[in-house]
């Protein structure tokens, strides 16, 4: 072992080169890590799954998306008003309707409308296991793929509810996660005017404008969609205005 007085000795003839290059690496290191934090921590937060909210913000498009639980009554009305205006949108099938209605849920796809997955029974997904939500998910995709033959790539989680594990569960089954930037709220059942004035003051460039197969919006898809198309915007699916 060195007798103390040697190591001070030592330490007082260390070269002053030496002494500097030792601080300017501890500085650099230092500092490096305090630069690449930020860094990381976004290149973290981009690789995890995101919600979809709008889609292309400078195209005039905008995706009608209507998410189906109940309102069966509704639907060929919708259709109609639809077919008469040469549109397509994204229907979201809850697997429960589309199991007691594969009639109705067949006439969708045969229409040549989009079809999306809007879980099983309709839980709260934020309180489900990845596993669960999973589970919701796939036994939607099988019946809708059993019914029409078409295999579903865009989740529209009930309640609009999400968080981490809920977006994992879908992004690992080949899912999209989509939201809504202008809503209804038709299952509130407002009347038209209302329906139409909530849409057309937020009407926007790759809007998703949810809605619900009811007797209001039925009555209101009329002139809600001249109103639209009036001020150029084009009326399509989400994959449309998404990709």
């Amino acid at each position: 072992m060195i007798p103390l007085k040697w190591r001070w000795i030592i330490i007082k003839r260390l070269p002053n080169w030496y002494m500097f290059l030792a601080t300017s690496v501890f500085l650099t290191v230092a500092m490096l890590a305090g630069a690449l934090q930020p860094l990381l921590i976004n290149t973290i937060s981009a690789s995890k799954p995101q919600p979809i909210f709008h889609g292309n913000l400078n195209q005039p498009k905008v995706a009608f998306a209507c998410n189906v639980f109940w309102g069966e009554e509704f639907l060929p009305a919708m259709l109609d008003t639809f077919d008469q205006h040469n549109i397509k949108i994204t229907f979201f099938i809850g697997g429960s309707w589309g199991k007691r209605y594969p009639d109705m849920l067949k006439e969708l796809a045969k229409r040549g409308h989009e079809l999306g997955n809007h879980s099983f029974s309709h839980p709260h997904p934020n309180s489900l296991s990845k596993r669960q939500n999973q589970e919701q998910i796939l036994r939607t995709e099988n019946l809708i793929q059993e019914v029409t033959g078409i295999k579903t790539t865009l989740y529209a989680p009930p309640y609009g509810e999400y968080n981490d594990t809920v977006l994992s569960a879908a992004a690992e089954l080949g899912y999209t996660t989509i939201m809504w930037s202008v809503d209804t709220i038709d299952w509130k059942k407002p009347s038209e005017e209302v329906i139409r004035n909530r849409v057309m003051k937020k009407i926007h460039n790759g809007a998703i404008v949810l809605m619900h197969p009811t007797e209001v919006t039925a009555k209101a898809l009329p002139v809600l969609i001249k109103e639209i198309t009036a001020k150029g915007y084009i009326i399509t699916t989400v994959s449309d205005i998404i990709k």
